[in-house]
């Protein structure tokens, strides 16, 4: 989804993948030219992995099932395949998107795709709530999933435990970028990480917990060197690994002190719908290791990404105190969400993908 130059740009990221030991690639039609670039990268390419890439592509819910199947057969011209190995529903992250779906056209639609031969297993992304995603688990119908999963906000790693458990395949969105913008973080993650860089650690502590593939977001050869050092890397964290991400945790804990929120959920709901935990999360990482760039920047998304992140941000809190006697910490959730308004709000600025 970065390396959008040219053909030839896609093609050099696709060469340094195949030397890195990568053989997935994630795409989809909303990423721009990406699937054309993609395709014709893929036809000029002198190298492939062993045994060939694997791709996944991804189709946005609410779809009819014409309109699903007239763009699978638009994603697979623009690839230059015959078959996906992957089909993601883009974005389950509503309960009509889960109903769409589990009984509606999108049912329709990812049965015809596997029995038609052109896709072989279907999953979903969802940067939806941990309620919703329990549920698509549970449905039985997909066969992988694509979470936001995260050194700094580990939430949605039981889901990814569970998912694994029951044999599906995990990819984790954007633990760089989402994670916390990792791959130029703030110089006082750097030095509460050291001597491990806070973008190595996140790849590390995902994949000791078994996640099967990351996403790197490569838009040129050099974005994929940290990949290529990771290849081999998997398994338990080690003894250093450990202590980088105790202390890490225990500094956080320090500099906010009895303010820091422990996104336990309790506090919700929220009578105006306001996601204390996730604006208490952006708090918690200004507060606890500077990252001010990245939660400005997610801040000031919020209403303006639709359904891929919150629509209310904490100016939306009339302090009604219903969400205090829940809190087990006793936080002062109101003065909390007016501080970190305070601090986040700015000017909003362009998301990649609008």
């Amino acid at each position: 989804m970065r390396a959008l130059g040219s053909a030839d740009q896609m093609a050099e990221v696709l060469d340094a993948a195949v030397q890195a030991g990568i053989n997935h690639l994630e795409t989809a039609p909303a990423y721009g030219p990406a699937e054309d670039f993609l395709g014709r990268a893929l036809q000029r390419s002198k190298h492939r992995p062993a045994g060939d890439w694997v791709i996944t592509s991804k189709l946005l819910p609410g779809l009819s099932l014409e309109q699903g199947q007239r763009q699978l057969h638009g994603i697979l011209e623009r690839l230059q395949c015959q078959r996906l190995d992957n089909l993601a529903v883009h974005g389950l992250n509503r309960p009509e998107h889960l109903l769409w779906a589990q009984e509606g056209e999108g049912r329709a639609l990812l049965e015809w795709a596997m029995e038609s031969g052109l896709v072989d297993q279907v999953g979903f992304s969802s940067h939806g709530s941990q309620q919703l995603i329990a549920a698509a688990l549970d449905l039985e119908l997909f066969t992988f999933c694509s979470l936001h999963l995260h050194l700094l906000d580990p939430q949605r790693l039981p889901l990814a435990r569970q998912a694994l458990h029951r044999g599906m395949g995990v990819l984790a969105i954007s633990p760089a970028d989402k994670g916390g913008r990792l791959q130029a973080p703030s110089a006082q993650l750097i030095d509460d990480c050291t001597p491990i860089a806070p973008l190595e650690l996140a790849y590390r502590y995902l994949l000791s917990h078994g996640v099967s593939s990351l996403t790197v977001g490569a838009a040129q050869a050099s974005d994929l060197h940290l990949a290529s050092q990771l290849a081999h890397r998997g398994g338990p964290l080690n003894a250093q690994e450990q202590e980088c991400i105790q202390t890490l945790k225990q500094r956080r804990g320090h500099r906010l002190g009895a303010e820091l929120c422990g996104q336990c959920q309790a506090c919700l709901p929220c009578p105006s719908e306001v996601p204390i935990p996730e604006l208490l999360r952006l708090r918690n990482l200004v507060l606890g290791h500077d990252l001010i760039e990245f939660s400005q920047e997610r801040y000031n998304l919020i209403g303006r990404a639709g359904h891929w992140w919150e629509e209310i941000d904490a100016s939306a809190c009339d302090a009604c105190g219903d969400c205090l006697p829940r809190c087990p910490h006793h936080l002062p959730i109101p003065q909390l969400l007016a501080d970190t308004h305070s601090r986040l709000k700015a000017t909003p600025r362009r998301r990649l993908w609008s």
